[in-house]
């Protein structure tokens, strides 16, 4: 087997293994952020009080898991008057604590990886408010305030301001109308559409590695048989590893089975995870939305916030005997054969595919065209809410009668 068809062999398994966990979790995503608004959010996190930090995780956690748009939702949060350590606190619970993710490291790494990260990532999130606390002055957040509402473009800037949930009645009622499985199929498919480019990159990254990489070199990088310098090296490369690898949000998990295989700490890998939000491409709208000064104040503090959860992490897990044994995953040297994640697959791809017709039946690629445009954000939820109430109603009869009222609006 020639190495460049190894490696797209390794990442095909890797993604055959996971597929219908990354659409069950995205399925359950998308239920989520269907029933809870956006702009309800925004007035929730009014101050950094235990309240407010509080709100800021759960929210996080029930939505999307794409790194861009999560920092766009918390610009959007601070600019209309929320706390700032309390819009970053949403935005690493919406990478870190999201369940697709947790669902993804189990079936890749094991379920000691996904305990580590959701424990990881709370004291990630209590790292970061003691370091805002005590380092982050008022007159740094006014300049970052003042920068924010410049409005400098990053990414997903229309996908954070599109509002498609449903609000007003029962929950089941909601859940189960036309126009909830609509506003469902819309956050599926474009919180696919937001995370494909870094799953995709992910697993050939991954692929690639395992495949090309010897296995010395990475038990060189990361000290592997040096003992205690290990446990602490881990946790410290972990994030600059994930830096320079240019994935974010799910993405990066293959990338951490490459390196588990190939020596890192566990506390390394939980903080190699963690650092989706501090790769270069996000530093740089960081310093778009924020200024340079405070985008340089997010890299100190959220690097040092990893590193520390992660030995912790390391320290604690390997007193409890949790940290499980190295040696080769499954995962790696797995085949595609007639079982449980075959037929999980198939079933998964055929609730996929009903979400996606319903998806483009209801103006979904005039939707996908506004992902980068927020400006264009508010006549795409008028047409969303326009065609959720014609499918509530009549279930879309003609699905052509609506394309003139699409045309006419946008222009």
């Amino acid at each position: 087997m020639s190495p460049i068809i190894e490696a797209l062999h390794n990442s095909f398994i890797m993604l055959w293994e996971i597929l219908w966990a990354l659409l069950l979790g995205f399925g359950i995503s998308a239920v989520i952020q269907a029933v809870v608004s956006r702009k309800q959010m925004e007035k929730l996190l009014p101050d950094s009080s235990p309240r407010s930090i509080t709100l800021a995780g759960i929210l996080g956690a029930v939505s999307s898991s794409c790194s861009y748009a999560a920092v766009a939702i918390a610009r959007s949060i601070f600019k209309k008057g929320g706390d700032f350590t309390a819009a970053i606190i949403f935005e690493f619970a919406s990478t870190n604590l999201v369940i697709e993710l947790g669902i993804i490291m189990w079936l890749l790494l094991g379920w000691q990886f996904t305990l580590a990260e959701f424990t990881g990532g709370f004291l990630m999130i209590v790292f970061l408010v003691i370091i805002f606390r005590i380092f982050l002055k008022p007159k740094l957040v006014e300049q970052a305030r003042a920068q924010a509402h410049r409005g400098e473009l990053g990414l997903m800037e229309g996908h954070a301001q599109m509002d498609m949930s449903v609000t007003g009645g029962p929950f089941l009622k909601r859940l189960f109308s036309g126009k909830g499985f609509t506003a469902i199929s819309d956050y599926f498919v474009m919180d696919w559409a937001s995370v494909i480019r870094d799953v995709a990159l992910g697993l050939l990254i991954a692929g690639a590695l395992e495949a090309w990489v010897p296995e010395s070199f990475w038990q060189s990088l990361f000290f592997s048989d040096r003992g205690t310098l290990s446990i602490i090296w881990g946790p410290l490369i972990g994030p600059l590893v994930s830096m320079i690898s240019f994935v974010c949000s799910i993405g990066n998990v293959p990338l951490a089975v490459v390196l588990w295989n190939g020596g890192i700490s566990f506390g390394g890998v939980i903080s190699f995870i963690f650092a989706d939000l501090i790769v270069l491409p996000i530093l740089n709208i960081y310093r778009k939305y924020y200024g340079i000064r405070m985008s340089f104040f997010l890299l100190v503090a959220s690097y040092a916030a990893m590193a520390a959860a992660g030995f912790l992490i390391e320290i604690v897990f390997d007193a409890l005997g949790l940290i499980p044994p190295r040696g080769n995953l499954e995962v790696l040297h797995a085949m595609i054969s007639l079982n449980y994640t075959s037929v999980l697959n198939i079933i998964f791809i055929f609730m996929a595919l009903a979400m996606v017709m319903r998806f483009f039946r209801n103006g979904g690629l005039m939707m996908l065209k506004m992902m980068n445009r927020p400006e264009m954000a508010e006549p795409v939820m008028h047409i969303h809410e326009m065609h959720g109430s014609e499918m509530h109603d009549s279930e879309m009869d003609d699905s052509d009668s609506h394309e003139p009222g699409m045309h006419d609006h946008m222009h």
